[in-house]
Order: C-alpha cells, then structure tokens, then sequence
C-alpha cells in the first residue's frame, strides 16, 4: 500500500496538516507511513488542498494514479506548483549563494550588513549557545570569503564546488559571485 486518494469513509480523520476533520465522502490524501508503535505502515490522512502546500511531491504522484474525478483539480496543480518553488527556494546543504531577504544579517568576517537582496554565501558555522556547541548558517558577502576560508573549513576550490552543486541561483548569476570570491581570493 502507497500514498493514495479516497473518499473518507466516515468522518472521523483528522487532517494532519490542518488538524481538522475530514468530512464523510471528501477526497483526501494518505501517506504510507511507519511508526514507532507497529511493525507495519499506516496511513496519515490530509485534505487534498493541505497536502497541495505542505506535500506536493506525494499529491502529484497519488494524483497520476487516481483514476476518479478531482474538483478543483487546477487549484491543486496550482498551489503543489507554488509549494514546489517555495520548497526549491532555499537550498538543503551548506555551502550555497542566495540573495538576502532581509538585511538583517551580518557578514561573519567584516560584520557589516549584509543588504537586502544583495548576494550572500551561507556557510556552517560552531556556535556556542547556552553552553552547549550547535551548528548552524552563517553568511558573508561574497568578497569577504576569501578572507573566512580558515573559519569555513577547506580549500577555495573545495567551497566553490559546494556553492555550484548547492546554489539555486541562475547559472549566470552564480558566475558573478564566483568570479567576485576569485577576485577577492586573488588580491
């Protein structure tokens, strides 16, 4: 049994998204899932337009094998299509080069802000909280890498494939920033 959609055969589900309950009859969305407390699968149940925002990938695929008919159905196209950029928007591993939407943050190595909109290379870092040692981000501008590469851990050449194989950037906009790192690293 795989991720599916039917139509709720009572009322009682709840929507894991949402936490509200799944109307007897509506069409919604079950997730093949394995828990601590059984040896076999069950099934976490959305309504389709949660599922459409919060999993998109598993509501395209059950979607393809559903062979009955969707209301709303360019909604859901519509909003899984939304969620899809949303989630593609921030990359999963470190390095990457993104554009700041804030300006809130401040470059590790000259400390100065970093501009809203303005590029940024997001590193992992140590930080100490609490007393206890955690990683998490931390950015610089583009032309103070060269200076952090000790903090960054690795060669120029090691962070630059990580910034290509990581960034979500257009190719020719990770251009610039790369060329701008070199530039700062040649100096």
């Amino acid at each position: 049994m795989a991720n599916m959609i039917e139509e709720a055969k009572s009322g009682r589900a709840s929507c894991r998204t949402c936490r509200k309950t799944i109307a007897k009859g509506e069409l919604r969305l079950g997730v093949e899932t394995q828990t601590q407390f059984s040896d076999t699968p069950s099934m976490q149940w959305h309504h389709l337009p949660c599922a459409a925002g919060k999993l998109p990938v598993e509501l395209k695929a059950a979607l393809a094998e559903y062979a009955g008919e969707v209301p709303d159905r360019a909604a859901l196209d519509a909003a899984m299509e939304q969620a899809a950029k949303k989630a593609s928007a921030k990359p999963a591993a470190h390095p990457y080069v993104d554009r700041a939407p804030t300006g809130r943050a401040k470059c590790m190595q000259c400390e100065q802000p970093i501009e809203k909109a303005a590029f940024r290379v997001a590193v992992e870092r140590e930080l100490e909280i609490g007393g206890t040692a955690t990683r998490g981000t931390g950015y610089l501008h583009p032309g103070c890498v060269a200076e952090n590469l000790e903090n960054v851990g690795g060669s120029l050449e090691d962070l630059l494939t990580g910034l290509r194989a990581n960034s979500r950037l257009e190719e020719a906009e990770l251009d610039g920033v790369i060329a701008d790192i070199e530039q700062s690293g040649a100096d």
